[in-house]
């Protein structure tokens, strides 16, 4: 098969029908709290249990972020949209008022009312196209039973069952 150029605003418009879960990713960077928000979360694998999320090259959070010996994936609830919005915004402090959270078993932020926790030391990171890989391993996981926040179309909304 040969792949042809596509039209990127086709493609974008393509990936908007896709909804996606909402997560915050948190670390504590020599001894500065950082975070950012992904769509691009996943389950990779149960045994090791493994996650993955992509991180935009030119993200300013990842140097950061990349510095510390684990994180957090926070999964957003249903009514955080406010939060996603704020991790993802640039030059803001992400964690001033009014985000709640907290630190975690070790020194990762806990973001407050979130669906579940995920702790995870890092495992693997690829570069691929203009963004990168994150894999991490997860080492301790909290659920809350929040219903999750998504993302479709460049909106939030929230889930409801059938």
């Amino acid at each position: 098969m040969t792949v042809t150029t596509i039209d990127t605003d086709r493609f974008r418009r393509a990936l908007a029908q896709h909804a996606a879960g909402v997560v915050v990713v948190t670390a504590l960077s020599e001894g500065v709290p950082v975070g950012l928000t992904a769509t691009s979360f996943s389950s990779v694998s149960l045994a090791p249990p493994l996650v993955s999320f992509y991180v935009d090259r030119s993200s300013t959070t990842w140097p950061w972020l990349r510095l510390a010996d684990h994180f957090a994936v926070n999964v957003l609830a249903g009514e955080q949209s406010g939060i996603a919005t704020r991790f993802a915004r640039k030059g803001i402090d992400r964690f001033g008022e009014p985000t709640r959270w907290r630190p975690g078993p070790y020194g990762a932020p806990l973001l407050e009312d979130v669906s579940a926790h995920l702790i995870c030391l890092p495992h693997t990171t690829v570069d691929i196209g203009d963004h990168i890989l994150v894999v991490g391993q997860v080492a301790q996981a909290e659920v809350f039973g929040a219903r999750p926040l998504l993302y479709h179309q460049g909106r939030y909304g929230r889930f409801l069952p059938h």
